[in-house]
């Protein structure tokens, strides 16, 4: 066997153990099970994890004897990033839909229990919005786009949303705990989120969520528009195009992107008059 070839065969089994760890629970995984999962012996499974232990690549739990990616890792990975944030992926798109539809798009990501617009593209009719323009931010749950994030958000985070935010959009009137279980439990079930709650009349809205790789959402694309532009007929194909460009977006995404993390500070960072 060639240098080559060995080396290729240790990358091989470092990546595969390392990828194997990356799907493991919190605690870790024993020497045994990941030998038997990813089918090496468990001197060679042994012998690996000791290499990435040396590269802080891995740690082992000394109570459980679990291996773990280390906090290095991932702290390797984000230093790494991408080079395309999230509004560089997405504005392409946001300019493509807003010039095909003829209506503004807004970009919105999570930031804790409020969706904030990172980026907007304006179409010709004059509309009102919840977020209004970049950098205005709104509780999880009010408006098509922050309906669309919470309704994708991990079980347990969405519960804490709603908690938390019931008494924050209680004020609006219509809102109140069995309305947005509703209002998720439908937007969930088809996909997207339309419904207008009159709140900003003769306006309407349609969004759909911008998932990781978990299908957990981390952002939305969302068209604000006139209530007679988004009529029966006409929602089906607005939705489809949403649809698309999340789905273009989606693979992409970067779990270590600031903007996700800290959109407020991104935008800071980005907007001339930061």
């Amino acid at each position: 066997m060639t240098k080559t070839s060995t080396g290729s065969g240790v990358l091989e089994r470092a990546f595969a153990i390392i990828g194997h760890l990356s799907h493991a629970q919190r605690e870790g995984a024993r020497v045994t099970q990941i030998a038997k999962d990813i089918g090496l012996t468990q001197a060679t499974v042994h012998r690996t994890l000791q290499a990435l232990i040396a590269q802080n690549v891995v740690e082992q739990d000394e109570r459980t004897k679990h291996y773990r990616l280390s906090i290095e890792f991932f702290a390797l990975a984000a230093r790494a990033g991408n080079p395309s944030l999230l509004r560089d992926l997405c504005r392409p798109g946001l300019l493509r839909l807003s010039a095909s539809l003829g209506d503004t798009l807004f970009l919105l990501a999570r930031s804790g229990f409020d969706a904030v617009c990172i980026d907007r593209s304006e179409g010709p009719f004059p509309i009102r919005s919840f977020t209004g323009d970049i950098g205005g931010r709104v509780a999880l749950g009010v408006g098509q786009g922050s309906l669309a994030i919470l309704a994708f958000l991990p079980e347990a985070e969405r519960e804490e949303v709603i908690r938390f935010n019931v008494p924050r959009v209680r004020e609006l009137g219509t809102f109140d705990e069995v309305y947005l279980r509703t209002e998720i439990d439908r937007v969930r079930a088809q996909g997207y989120a339309d419904k207008n709650t009159g709140l900003l009349e003769g306006m309407a809205g349609v969004a759909v969520p911008i998932c990781d790789r978990d299908g957990h959402a981390v952002a939305a694309l969302s068209v604000g528009t006139i209530s007679t532009r988004l009529n029966a007929e006409r929602l089906p194909a607005v939705v489809d195009l949403l649809r698309k460009e999340a789905q273009r977006v989606s693979p992409q995404i970067n779990p270590f992107d600031p903007t996700l993390r800290r959109p407020l500070s991104f935008l800071a960072a980005w907007m001339p008059n930061g």
